[in-house]
């Protein structure tokens, strides 16, 4: 048991590693490939060379991201054969479905026009040329709608039946599974959160010209077009946000309330906008789960219900399987206890229905499998030894989420300033301090991505599959030498990749601030 657990921490640890660095180039690729095409729009009215510059000087930057996006993309996938085997069986006819059609359709559509977008210059019309650049955006956005479609399926699993006969779940609607609402907030989240953070990379590079007074034309074109699409996508991010917030409340409570530290949840609950946990609070015992905190009373049940008066349970109550109305009246539900009980029930089903089937007892499979379906929403529960292996890690949730919710009231506040500067008062850009906050906010902005990503996933924990499927029941059947081998081979690629990206994005910074935009017509 103990070198089963060592493999499924060292698996997790082994795509969490990938994934996050996977997430570094995913939102830039999505946001700057929008602000490409739109400077390329731009240049196509107005046909002014300075935006044809522009436009070739971004459009580098992009192509860089790209590449090494791609190459890090591909290991991701092919992790769940390798480390996730068990899983990729047990829901491989449903997760693999959308990576299908996410390699058919919006890989093939991306990689066949950033062809025609980075050598069809002189090749194609103009008009068809501008078609690839917003045809390579979108594919690019169709792609991550497919992969969060396939991640939004392990959150909140439809669409699906369990077959006992090849002891495995098969897709039985198509649509549920791609027009999940849990699916489709996160994939809004995803792309808008890329445009801010493309956004705020355009200001930040723009401000580095400005600071070594280089080009303040381009710079400031720059940063107006940026700062649109990150405004845009600050809106659009806080509008999906509060959608995701309501799917998790509904089909991830467990996770709500490891984001706020919450325990022991009320009506009119308050939400926690600055805290520091307490180490030694467990579910198991009585103390303060915060050493510090600052709240806003009634933010959480707003958040989570859109109704200020709400309950919202705290970890113990969905443990012991209680919630409160309005009135203050207890409501008895499905305790973790239960549902572990009711799991191990479906289990035993399973292996009756298999015994019947190799009996060739009709009867009793047709019983069995009524049985197994009665109690198959706990199927997952099975595994766990203990109701409080169902809490995911309180800390590393409670303090992703505060981060991405604390520096994205930044980046807007940020966002709304350099706009304002860029129209009103450009000539404060000639300040040091402004452009150096400009630029260092360039990695602000990748943390609250990434915090966003962490809070997600580490959330839903110990689940693979939301109540269907644990961690450590989905892994192969692999040792823990060979998963550590290749975590450290990993770390030691990607992170070449990440320092190859930037010396050669540095290098294009650097010749692009040394062209001469002012000698080109307007």
């Amino acid at each position: 048991m103990n070198d089963l657990m060592s493999v499924v921490d060292w698996s997790r640890a082994q795509f969490a590693l990938t994934a996050m660095y996977h997430w570094l180039f995913v939102p830039l690729t999505l946001g700057l490939s929008v602000i490409v095409a739109i400077m390329e729009t731009i240049y196509l009215r107005t046909r002014s060379e300075r935006w044809l510059a522009i436009t070739k000087f971004w459009m580098t930057l992009f192509g860089v991201n790209f590449a090494v996006g791609v190459a890090t993309g591909i290991i991701l996938e092919f992790e769940f054969g390798a480390n996730w085997s068990n899983y990729s069986w047990f829901v491989g006819d449903i997760f693999g479905a959308p990576l299908a059609i996410e390699g058919l359709l919006a890989f093939f559509m991306e990689s066949t026009f950033i062809a025609v977008m980075f050598f069809g210059w002189k090749k194609v019309s103009p008009r068809f040329h501008l078609a690839a650049t917003w045809l390579t955006a979108i594919g690019a956005s169709i792609s991550a709608l497919w992969i969060l479609v396939a991640n939004g399926w392990m959150q909140y699993p439809v669409g699906m039946k369990f077959d006992p006969s090849q002891m495995r779940n098969v897709m039985d609607n198509f649509w549920a599974v791609a027009l999940s609402p849990v699916a489709i907030h996160k994939f809004c989240h995803a792309v808008f959160s890329g445009w801010l953070l493309a956004g705020v990379f355009v200001i930040g590079i723009s401000c580095w010209f400005l600071l070594r007074k280089r080009n303040k034309e381009m710079a400031l074109r720059s940063i107006k077009v940026g700062g649109w699409v990150g405004l845009a996508g600050m809106i659009l991010t806080l509008w999906s946000g509060d959608g995701s917030a309501l799917d998790v409340a509904r089909v991830q409570p467990m996770k709500l309330a490891a984001m706020e530290g919450l325990y022991k949840g009320k009506c009119g609950q308050e939400i926690v906008a600055f805290g520091i946990l307490n180490p030694a609070k467990t579910p198991e015992n009585d103390e303060d789960p915060y050493l510090f905190d600052i709240s806003i009373p009634y933010g959480l049940s707003f958040l989570a219900t859109h109704n200020a008066h709400a309950f919202v349970p705290g970890i113990n109550d969905l443990i012991d399987g209680i919630e409160l109305t309005e009135e203050g009246d207890t409501v008895r539900t499905v305790s973790y206890a239960e549902r572990i009980t009711l799991g191990r029930r479906a289990h035993e089903s399973l292996r009756a229905f298999d015994s019947a089937s190799a009996q060739g007892d009709t009867a009793a499979m047709a019983r069995t499998a009524r049985e197994l379906e009665a109690n198959y929403p706990y199927f997952g529960y099975g595994y766990l030894d203990s109701p409080y292996e169902a809490v995911p890690p309180v800390g590393i949730t409670f303090y992703s989420f505060h981060i991405m919710v604390i520096l994205g009231g930044y980046l807007f506040l940020f966002i709304i300033v350099w706009l304002w500067m860029a129209y009103k008062r450009p000539s404060w850009y000639s300040g040091k301090i402004i452009l150096w906050i400009g630029m260092l906010s360039i990695p602000i902005v990748w943390v609250c991505s990434q915090a966003g990503w962490v809070t997600a996933e580490v959330g839903r924990q110990p689940w693979i599959i939301q109540d269907i499927m644990p961690c450590k029941a989905a892994i192969s059947d692999i040792t823990t030498g060979d998963v550590q081998l290749t975590f450290w081979m990993f770390a030691a690629v990607f992170t070449a990749f990440l320092a190859a990206e930037m010396c050669i994005m540095l290098k294009c910074i650097s010749k692009g601030s040394k062209q001469d935009y002012s000698s080109l017509k307007d």
